[in-house]
């Protein structure tokens, strides 16, 4: 499974078409106890950079970003449920929405884990 990150603290699991969406643990670490999660609603279509749901924390909200333009398949009721999971396991359990891809030459935008690893030093 490839992965690739953004600018703004967001991980991508990408398995053919699909993209696995969530807060990177550095993000988490950040933001602290995570309190409440909004995710958008299955079948919207987003354009990358549009902002796609919401996480709260005791310390601030922060807008979540879809990485790539495409249509959401999927959200997880479990992180809307129970948000200290995007804390215990950001990169797992934690994870907020699949996207299909509309154009998955967008992949080649996002950072690999090394670029990612360099902003967050």
């Amino acid at each position: 499974m490839d992965v690739r990150y953004t600018a703004e603290h967001e991980w991508v699991a990408v398995q053919g078409n699909l993209a696995t969406v969530g807060i990177t643990d550095y993000a988490q670490g950040v933001l602290g106890d995570v309190v409440f999660v909004q995710l958008p609603e299955v079948g919207a279509s987003l354009a990358k950079g549009a902002v796609a749901g919401v996480v709260e924390s005791v310390k601030a909200a922060s807008d979540i970003f879809a990485p790539l333009t495409g249509t959401i398949v999927e959200v997880n009721s479990a992180a809307i449920g129970d948000p200290s999971l995007v804390n215990s396991d950001p990169t797992g359990a934690g994870w907020l929405f699949k996207i299909d891809m509309g154009d998955a030459s967008e992949l080649g935008l996002l950072l690999d884990e090394n670029a990612y690893r360099q902003i967050t030093s």
